[in-house]
């Protein structure tokens, strides 16, 4: 039995919710009547439609908030947003992620290093999610089991790292998995209910990886909703001791 079998009723929040894995997570919550509320998060309304267009149908369930994740004062907003409506959350997933845009591309080489581009990456994939560990901890300070899960990367394992390049996306994965554990450190001392993981949801078929998915072999390749299945799994498995630790997509501990 997962821990969501335990609590009635449940209320989650998706973070990076209009595409990809994101979109993907709110499309299977919206599915499962024991969930009760679906909030979900997204940063710009014109790339957003997809996700706003389930609210019609799914309108006394799932909630759509504006965020940049990189701007404090709009997490704190969207947060007190929430707090009018549920003074508790069972499982926060954290989608967000950067690895290309625009000019923005990994870096093969040191040769290719700027260092606002590395700004860029340390801000949204490292920075946001420690700022919402901030600013949720209210709402995941309470009796019952809660999830509070980022999206990570093996590419941020500094252990696994054999081939190099992809500077900016591995350090500031890195920093998330110190982030994150340390944050769970902290948590476990002032609502000792919560479990916080960085998860590595494997090779997803997302725009996301798309210019990198000529070499990956179809077999490794996952669908949106084979991926957020898997996560959801290893999320409803995690126990006490899991807080703190980096999943893979199967359930095992990825090296640091």
């Amino acid at each position: 039995m997962s821990f969501i079998d335990e609590i009635n009723p449940v209320n989650t929040l998706i973070v990076g919710a209009n595409q990809g894995i994101g979109l993907g997570f709110v499309k299977k919550l919206l599915q499962d009547e024991k969930i009760a509320k679906v909030y979900a998060i997204y940063r710009q309304k014109n790339a957003a439609e997809e996700l706003l267009s389930l609210v019609d149908k799914h309108s006394d369930k799932l909630i759509c908030l504006e965020m940049d994740i990189t701007d404090e004062l709009q997490i704190v907003e969207a947060v007190n947003k929430i707090r009018t409506q549920v003074d508790k959350l069972h499982l926060v997933v954290n989608c967000v992620g950067l690895l290309h845009e625009d000019t923005l591309q990994p870096e093969k080489s040191l040769r290719e290093i700027n260092s606002e581009n590395l700004l860029r990456y340390f801000q949204i994939n490292s920075i946001g999610a420690v700022l919402l560990a901030k600013h949720l901890l209210p709402l995941l300070r309470h009796g019952e089991r809660s999830v509070f899960a980022s999206i990570s990367a093996k590419l941020g394992s500094i252990g696994d790292n054999k081939l190099g390049g992809w500077y900016g996306y591995r350090a500031s994965k890195a920093a998330l998995n110190m982030l994150m554990r340390t944050a769970a450190i902290e948590y476990k001392r002032s609502c000792p209910k919560a479990l916080i993981v960085t998860l590595h949801p494997g090779t997803t078929d997302t725009r996301l990886s798309r210019p990198f998915q000529k070499n990956v072999p179809a077999e490794k390749l996952f669908s949106v909703e084979r991926t957020v299945t898997q996560l959801l799994s290893v999320i409803e498995q995690l126990k006490e001791g899991d807080s703190g630790q980096f999943f893979s997509w199967d359930g095992s501990r990825l090296p640091w």
